[in-house]
């Protein structure tokens, strides 16, 4: 897969919800986990021990935020004007970053984020479970999986192996495949 994500949260207030949060990114592969005005105490949920096998980022405040160049930052918020995330479309280099437990991230958080997406649910779910799915997703969209089949069950062929063109290289300011380059 190309490109990277990082998940963390504005403020907490159950400490065991941030340490499956951190797991589950683990899990997925996250690059980093953070978090943004709030603290971080390893729990039993987190028994990967996240923070010490990737990097962890603790931002005092929004003012103290910072994230690579060219990552967008996404806010995981139930609020009407989010777009739902069947629909959305995962940048290649993502922040993902979801509110405390008993609210909602803030109105600024709000405003620097590139995107807002919610899950298509009648209520809000847990916070780890929340990010658990966002992370699902962006693992079904960006990762390389066969198709799925259109009766139940799993797929019936392999994956072919992916298929790289020529090799190509400039000359002239033109692109010429290296098997037709003539060297110098």
């Amino acid at each position: 897969m190309r490109g990277y994500f990082g998940i963390g949260v504005e403020g907490i207030s159950k400490p065991g919800n941030l340490g499956a949060l951190f797991r589950s990114a683990h899990a997925f592969g996250a690059s980093f986990v953070f978090t943004i005005g709030a603290s971080y105490r390893r729990n039993a949920a987190d028994t990967t021990n996240a923070p010490a096998n990737l990097p962890f980022y603790e931002f005092v405040d929004l003012d103290a935020l910072r994230l690579p160049a060219g990552c967008a930052l996404v806010g995981i918020e139930f609020r009407d004007d989010a777009t739902e995330l069947p629909s959305f479309r995962h940048p290649r280099t993502a922040a993902y970053v979801l509110g405390p437990e008993r609210g909602s991230l803030s109105a600024r958080l709000v405003e620097c984020c590139d995107h807002v997406v919610k899950i298509p649910t009648r209520l809000c779910v847990n916070l780890s479970v929340a990010g658990a799915i966002v992370m699902y997703d962006r693992l079904l969209s960006v990762g390389r999986f066969a198709e799925r089949p259109v009766t139940p069950g799993g797929p019936t062929a392999p994956l072919p192996p992916p298929v790289f063109g020529d090799v190509v290289v400039r000359r002239g300011g033109r692109k010429v495949p290296l098997s037709k380059a003539k060297p110098g």
